[in-house]
């Protein structure tokens, strides 16, 4: 999984930028509002979902362009993968794979994207849907199919609960079939966000005490079982019409973090342990996933060397080097000096 070759067009700030990056450490370095952090979003955007900054599709359009923006990409065994919009429909994502239209979704059948940003410093107390989706990212990277099972439960959760609470009496066959679809889906997405917290949690217990924070991981609320969920779900509709939303299921599961040395729920812990558990969460789920699947992922951490001691910066570039493409932003180049050989692009 590394980029080749790398082309945005129209993209946030940069009218037209192209880069040929090495299979190893990326550096983009520039001042504040340069636009380094837009080309990790655009990297970001290769993957399913909404990329990194979770922004609508016409906010990533360069202001004063022509309303479209696109991204295209060109992996090591000559796969191209493109994404973008058009001017004329600024909220619809168009995805060529090998030149052919696709889904947003198949993208993860050829690159692997994760990543780290300040925004997501304080993710382990924030809401419980944010940490769903890191948790899904991290899914994901294992389980291809998750995101169109997370898609598929999501929009017959969505039909199940405008049927509730409209006006008229929902028909009793289609609210079933709705509920056989959430059923089929959530118990898949709760099998595999199981599976993936099991397995990654596991990695980190085995790892030695060291200049990351080790976390301990667990999947809070029941299991789905498909039987018990389809009974949930039918025998709790007028409960669910008085609340406007469906109460059971996995979309309302939470990953819970605690900070295995101190025994202590992460949420309690300082920003700064906060941030170094995140960190060792990502390091040990990219070398998770290159053992699984015999390909690294592309890492993307935005400004994470500057908020590391010396020690913990040569610690990071030690256990990333040789592990797959990493991309890394910051303001001064002098952060990455101890990083050895990379690809270093000055931007702006």
């Amino acid at each position: 999984m590394v980029i080749d070759r790398l082309t945005l067009t129209d993209f946030r700030n940069h009218a037209a930028l192209t880069l040929s990056p090495g299979a190893g450490f990326v550096v983009l370095t520039g001042e504040n509002g340069a636009g380094k952090t837009n080309i990790l979003e655009a990297v970001s955007m290769l993957a399913p979902g909404r990329g990194l900054r979770r922004a609508a599709l016409s906010a990533m359009a360069r202001q004063a362009g022509p309303g479209g923006w696109g991204v295209a990409a060109t992996l090591v065994d000559a796969v191209d993968l493109a994404t973008g919009t058009l001017a004329s429909a600024p909220e619809r994502r168009v995805v060529r794979v090998q030149g052919a239209t696709a889904g947003a979704n198949q993208l993860a059948e050829w690159l692997t994207v994760l990543w780290l940003t300040p925004a997501m410093d304080r993710l382990l107390t924030a809401a419980a849907a944010d940490r769903r989706r890191f948790l899904d990212r991290l899914t994901l990277a294992l389980a291809p199919g998750h995101a169109l099972h997370a898609t598929r439960y999501e929009a017959a959760m969505r039909e199940r609960n405008r049927l509730l609470g409209g006006d008229r009496a929902a028909d009793p066959e289609w609210l079933s079939a709705l509920e056989a679809r959430m059923v089929e889906h959530g118990t898949a997405l709760d099998a595999a966000r199981i599976a993936t917290v099991t397995a990654l949690a596991e990695r980190l217990a085995e790892q030695p005490q060291g200049p990351f924070a080790r976390a301990a991981l667990a999947l809070t609320g029941e299991a789905v079982e498909a039987e018990a969920f389809a009974r949930a779900l039918s025998l709790g509709r007028r409960r669910d019409a008085a609340a406007g939303r469906t109460l059971d299921g996995p979309h309302r599961a939470d990953l819970a973090v605690t900070h295995l040395d101190k025994r202590q729920a992460a949420a309690l812990a300082s920003t700064g342990e906060q941030k170094a558990l995140l960190l060792g969460i990502v390091l040990a789920h990219a070398e998770l996933v290159a053992d699984r699947t015999g390909r690294a992922p592309v890492l993307l951490l935005d400004e994470v060397a500057a908020h590391l001691d010396p020690v913990r910066r040569a610690a990071l570039f030690s256990r990333l080097a040789g592990r797959g493409q990493v991309w890394m932003t910051g303001t001064e180049a002098e952060l990455f000096a101890e990083a050895g050989e990379a690809t270093r692009v000055r931007v702006g």
